[in-house]
């Protein structure tokens, strides 16, 4: 033939990805915990007993081919439904249907669907009419009406590691090899196609299929010009308004609370990637300068704040050194979660009504008539030689109730702290992790 593509019908060309659709659970690439051998949706597909299942992931990781495959392996007739496209007409056309052959509903973005839309589909579920299984982005918990998610089993679909999306991508050169095209593709390509591609098969399979499209049969050789040309205008995955944006918000905290400076750079360089506001950035790296590092290093939030105040004025690209900069001196630095720990604390104690009398002596004496009130006592700490006096400022509050140090290891200024208060008070400063 003298184009592998040219075999799909004039009407419509059929793309790669569909093509190569998984016709099976034992098809899919990726996704063990779901598709393994002894997992829930084996053991209702071996029962004949699916019901309702909630596909829940990224795009391009294999919900609707899970969804293909288990119609195939129960032997119903698969029926897609779109939300956006698909209204309650459609949904109770296949519930009459399904009243006299099996077949297996499939509602592709069922976060779209509106509430009598999902009326109609809880029916169909809570009577057992068919099966059900719908996909979505969106987190279910949150997209989805609580009683349609207390009736399906909700499976989480992981995105695709990047050793899995280098067998979609061999699966898909020995697909086109079988159909003439000899695609040479070295070891280096294929991991770069598969590691551009972001976890998504569609978009791995989708770009092989444009470095292949329209060559004769034969050898094709991809070369780093065409590599080029296929990713100039792409971008990975990066949904700000669900699940990515703050899985990747929450990567990028924790690996800064965590000291991992690579790490750390890996996420910032993915949100800048991805388009994020530079100054929502950096307000997520002013609270952990306070959050996470605290009194261990004070310079922390200056750095934080002041990176905040640039971006403000400048600006991507050069912001990215600035974000960079504060991102890493909250990594590098020694950790304190103290504040974080101890505002909390005292929070709780106050929501649950534990509030003491001030004391008389700490209330307002600038006014005529507070002595005659008693509001008299207070000792003013700079009188003394050591700048402190003993006193109690919390009537019955014991020391480390809220703040315990956690000053560690080296010259961190909680560290000098507690060691200044010893010194001065003779006393032992709480310490979350005792000496």
């Amino acid at each position: 033939m003298s184009d592998l593509f040219d075999s799909a019908p004039r009407t419509g060309h059929q793309p790669l990805a569909a093509v190569l659709r998984p016709e099976t659970l034992d098809d899919i690439i990726g996704q063990d915990a779901i598709v393994s051998e002894n997992s829930i949706l084996r053991r209702r597909i071996r029962a004949g007993a699916l019901g309702s299942i909630i596909l829940y992931g990224p795009p391009g990781v294999g919900k609707t081919s899970i969804a293909r495959a288990i119609g195939n392996m129960l032997g119903k007739e698969f029926r897609p439904l779109h939300a956006t496209r698909d209204g309650v007409k459609e949904l109770r056309k296949l519930a009459d249907e399904a009243r006299i052959k099996p077949i297996l509903i499939f509602v592709d973005e069922v976060h779209r669907f509106s509430s009598t839309q999902a009326d109609d589909l809880l029916s169909i579920c809570e009577e057992g009419t068919a099966d059900f299984v719908g996909a979505t982005t969106g987190n279910p918990y949150h997209a989805l009406p609580a009683a349609l998610v207390s009736r399906s089993t909700i499976l989480k679909l992981e995105p695709m590691t990047l050793n899995d999306m280098g067998k979609v991508v061999r699966r898909g050169i020995e697909f086109l090899r079988a159909g003439g095209l000899d695609v040479e593709m070295t070891d280096a390509q294929i991991k770069l196609v598969a590691g551009r591609s972001g976890g998504d098969a569609r978009r791995a399979l989708t770009t092989l299929e444009s470095l292949c499209v329209g060559h004769s049969s034969g050898q094709i050789l991809i070369t780093e010009a065409m590599l080029e040309e296929a990713y100039a205008a792409a971008a990975i995955n990066h949904d700000r308004a669900g699940d990515m944006h703050f899985d990747l918000v929450s990567a990028f905290v924790k690996s800064m609370r965590g000291s991992d400076p690579d790490a750390t750079l890996h996420y910032l360089a993915r949100m800048i990637h991805a388009g994020e506001d530079p100054r929502y950035i950096a307000r997520r790296i002013m609270i952990h300068a306070s959050e996470d590092v605290g009194l261990a290093d004070n310079t922390a939030l200056q750095t934080a704040v002041a990176a905040a105040t640039a971006v403000e004025k400048i600006g991507y690209p050069e912001a990215q050194i600035i974000l960079a900069h504060a991102a890493l001196h909250v990594a590098r630095a020694p950790k304190s979660n103290s504040s974080c720990r101890g505002i909390s604390l005292a929070l709780s104690a106050v929501n649950k009504g534990q509030v003491n009398v001030i004391p008389k002596h700490l209330r307002d004496a600038h006014y005529s008539g507070a002595e005659a009130l008693g509001h008299v006592g207070y000792k003013f700490p700079h009188n003394d030689p050591r700048g402190w006096v003993e006193q109690e400022y919390v009537q019955g509050l014991k020391p480390g109730t809220f703040y315990q140090s956690d000053a560690r290891a080296g010259g961190t200024f909680e560290k000098r702290a507690d060691q200044f208060w010893e010194d001065l008070t003779g006393r032992k400063v709480p310490k979350t992790y005792p000496d």
